[in-house]
This record gives C-alpha cells, sequence and structure tokens, in this order.
C-alpha cells in the first residue's frame, strides 16, 4: 500500500512539474510569436526621423517642458544621458544644467527586458548588454513604433570577444516602443516618442548610454554569477565610475 502510494505521489509530482514547464514553455513560445509579428517586413521609406520629431515634437514639448523647467534646464538640452536599470527596470533621463553638471530630469519603467544580470555575450543570448554606450542611429519606421539603436557591439565588446575568442556578438539592440522584447528595452510608445524626439533635438553624437545590471548608487554590491568573464568587475568598477556624475 504504501509503495502503491509513493507511485502515486510521484506520477502527480511529475505531472504538477510537467504542467509547470509547459505554461513557462508557453509563455515563452507567445512572447517569442509576438516579437516575431512585430518583426514583420513594413514598406520601405515611409517616414523620415524630420518628419517623426515635426508628427511628435508638440506633444513630446508638452510632456518633458515641466521637468526641465523643474530641474532648471533648458529644453532641448546641450547633451544627454540616458541610464539603464536592469534591476530595478528604469531609463533615467538626465541633462547638464547651465553650471555643466547633469541634474535628473524624469524616469521610465522598462515594460520588457529579457535576460538577467550580466553582459551580452553572443547573438541568440537573449541578453540586455551592460557598459558605456551612444545611441548609433534612429530609426523612424521601426516596427515597435519608433527606436534608438545602440552601439553594441562597441570596441569595449569587440576587445573582450577578440580576448575570449567568442565570435558572432550579436547586435541590433534597440530602445523602442511596444512592450515585447527579446534583448532589447521595451518603453511602450509614448516613451519612445518622448525618447526619440528628445535625441533628435540633442542630437545622437551628444547622448551616453550607461546599461548598469542595478543601481550602484543604492546599490554597490553586486554578486557575479558563476562563469562570468574575467573582466566584468572592471566593467562595473567603470560604471560605478561614470554614475558618480548622476547625483541619485
Amino acid at each position: 500500500m504504501a509503495v502503491s502510494r509513493s507511485r502515486t505521489w510521484l506520477v502527480l509530482s511529475l505531472g504538477l512539474i510537467g504542467s509547470i514547464g509547459l505554461l513557462v514553455f508557453r509563455a515563452q513560445v507567445r512572447t517569442t510569436i509576438q516579437y516575431l509579428i512585430a518583426m514583420r517586413p513594413r514598406p520601405a521609406g515611409e517616414k523620415s526621423v524630420a518628419d517623426r520629431v515635426r508628427e511628435y515634437s508638440e506633444v513630446v514639448q508638452k510632456r518633458l517642458e515641466p521637468d526641465f523647467h523643474r530641474a532648471s534646464v533648458s529644453y532641448p538640452p546641450a547633451s544627454l544621458a540616458f541610464l539603464v536599470f536592469k534591476q530595478e527596470k528604469e531609463l533615467q533621463v538626465y541633462a547638464p544644467g547651465n553650471n555643466g553638471t547633469y541634474r535628473f530630469i524624469r524616469q521610465y519603467p522598462i515594460l520588457a527586458a529579457s535576460g538577467h544580470a550580466g553582459p551580452k555575450l553572443k547573438e541568440g543570448d537573449y541578453q540586455v548588454p551592460e557598459g558605456l554606450y551612444r545611441i548609433e542611429s534612429l530609426n523612424p519606421n521601426s516596427n515597435f513604433h519608433l527606436s534608438l539603436r545602440i552601439n553594441y557591439p562597441n570596441e569595449f565588446d569587440r576587445a573582450n570577444a577578440a580576448r575570449d575568442h567568442r565570435e558572432n556578438l550579436g547586435g541590433d539592440i534597440m530602445i523602442h516602443g511596444s512592450a515585447v522584447s527579446i534583448g532589447c528595452l521595451a518603453m511602450g510608445d509614448s516613451v519612445s516618442e518622448d525618447l526619440f524626439v528628445l535625441a533628435a533635438k540633442t542630437g545622437i553624437i551628444n547622448i551616453q548610454v550607461l546599461m548598469c545590471p542595478q543601481d550602484f548608487r543604492v546599490n554597490p554590491t553586486v554578486v557575479l554569477r558563476p562563469g562570468a568573464p574575467d573582466w566584468l568587475a572592471g566593467l562595473y568598477d567603470r560604471i560605478k565610475s561614470e554614475l558618480r556624475k548622476y547625483p541619485k
């Protein structure tokens, strides 16, 4: 009798585990399908960056001017910093005041970002990169409403990949609209309008993007995951140093 009950319990347990695994798998498949649908080809030559700026400039200015006024920063600013915190799921916007000191403008929730703490190492790992980046280009005809392309892999990424004998680093990392993402930052459509217009008016050459595993200003301690590359601790020290420019 005891053996029979044990077997029954084992069968039920395995069935429960299998059901949970199936639900997780279905959720991952559903997210992937949504992402692929959003990535479907769009007609070429729809809008220019200037077209999109004219289209959204007024509404974005109404949303952002109070924040810039509160921070005593002119709009549009001379330069910008986007601070991305993966653990907190936040993107914070900073701009310099008249004395050159960066001031907090506003923060936005990150609606979707795949992966975990740790840098992007290869194509298909679904990781959001970590490090010091720039905006490489603006896409006014993105399948995710509007998008800003990050310059991953940058020189630091390529140099470490060569040291580690890694190839196929991946790319096409965006800050974009919508709420679906695989390796990018999905911010929602209205936020993508804010960031797109801000970037266009400020000039992408004047924007720094800090991609951080967590907000080191609040919690400077980080536990490296098993198998983390030997250069990662140094990268985190560099990120911590850069964050000192931006008061919490």
